[in-house]
């Protein structure tokens, strides 16, 4: 049994809000560390909440990450 598909859209309710986004946060930042591990590469995560509170995940040092990729010229880009 499957779970049900729910529509992706902005979560009006602010406490049902912030509980997805902790939810979700740590789903993310697990997945991160699985792709890292499984895949042995580096991975830099960096998340803003709407208060602007800064989350970060680092599978090396994030600062050596952030070097690599400010330096790197062959980029690709995804977003929606």
């Amino acid at each position: 049994m499957g779970r049900k598909k729910i529509q992706i859209q902005r979560i009006t309710d602010e406490r049902n809000r912030q509980v997805t986004f902790t939810k979700r946060k740590f789903g993310l930042m697990k997945k991160a560390y699985e792709l890292s591990v499984l895949c042995d590469c580096e991975i830099a995560l960096i998340i803003f909440n709407h208060s602007n509170k800064l989350f970060q995940y680092a599978s090396t040092d994030m600062d050596k990450v952030l070097l690599k990729y400010t330096e790197y010229n062959d980029r690709q880009y995804f977003c929606s």
